[in-house]
């Protein structure tokens, strides 16, 4: 049994890499069942975070502007303080690299860090996908037990939201500095008018004007662009007879909660290295996306 007591998880970002973590994370305490395990992230998962079984506490504080240099001597001070045994960083970027810095020295650390105890020495680490990149870490740092991630906590109430019997879900939405990952709303649209069944619109609130494209190829579509809170999106998704999405975090929620997925891809990602894992999963790409045409999403969708 391990006997490390007080463990940090860095996971700071984006939606899609924090959904693909759940593995790693369940992993880790299964590994250290009697350790305080503190994770690391970022404000816009802090809430799913802290409802998850995972950890026993979330600090939201985990990626400060560096030109902001009272807030990185805040963390680093905060880090210092809490005297951890042992850091796994699940981001392995160069930001969390550099917070070896702040733990101090004796700190067990998994991760890409120079001078790291239990380096991921894989040299092909950057040409794998995020699941098979992150198991191999945790295989250097001792953890070789990987329990199916539950997703029982995701549930959530969505009764208020007026959702039909047998519904598809569209994700349009992805990342707004990267628009190469959106298929066009036009093609959500006329997906969802030729599926001959009710279809509902899922995502943030700034993504409402692809929802009333949306609406414009099929008016009974349901909009909840702004309505839905991550766990309350999982428990819609888990409601839908299938999602159809771009590579986005919402795309990968739906997917890691079971329900059968069409992930969508161009060429700004690689569904290689990041595809959404799940029980019922199809990959459709196309370069660019926006040629991807609506019969072959309609094939895929079992439309």
């Amino acid at each position: 049994m391990a006997v490390t007591r007080r463990i940090l998880v860095i996971k700071l970002a984006a939606l899609g890499d924090f959904v693909q973590a759940f593995g790693p994370f369940a992993a880790i305490r299964r590994h250290h069942p009697d350790a305080e395990i503190t994770l690391l992230t970022t404000r816009p998962f802090a809430p799913l975070a802290a409802d998850s079984p995972w950890f026993d506490r979330v600090w939201s504080d985990g990626r400060p502007p560096w030109w902001d240099l009272a807030g990185v001597l805040r963390l680093a001070r905060r880090l210092r303080a809490a005297r951890f045994d042992r850091v796994y960083d699940l981001q392995t970027s160069g930001r969390s690299s550099r917070y070896r810095c702040f733990v101090g020295s004796g700190v067990e650390w998994s991760g890409i860090a120079r001078g790291a105890s239990h380096p991921d020495l894989d040299p092909r680490r950057n040409q794998l996908h995020t699941a098979e990149r992150q198991r191999g870490q945790l295989m250097a740092a001792g953890i070789t037990d990987f329990p199916e991630s539950d997703t029982v906590w995701l549930d959530s109430d969505v009764s208020g939201l007026g959702l039909p019997r047998d519904f598809t879900l569209l994700l349009p939405g992805a990342s707004p500095t990267r628009p190469g990952k959106r298929w066009p709303a036009a093609r959500f649209g006329e997906l969802a008018a030729r599926l001959g069944g009710p279809t509902v619109v899922c995502g943030i609130a700034s993504e409402g004007p692809l929802a009333q494209e949306i609406r414009r190829h099929a008016p009974d579509a349901i909009d909840l662009t702004g309505r839905t809170n991550l766990r309350q999106l999982a428990a819609v998704a888990r409601l839908a007879r299938r999602a159809v999405g771009n590579d986005s975090g919402p795309t990968h929620l739906a997917a890691t909660v079971g329900c059968p997925t069409v992930a969508l891809f161009g060429d700004e990602s690689d569904p290689a290295l990041c595809a959404p894992r799940g029980r019922s999963v199809t990959i459709l790409r196309r370069k660019p996306l926006a040629e991807l045409p609506v019969d072959e999403v309609l094939q895929a969708s079992g439309g």
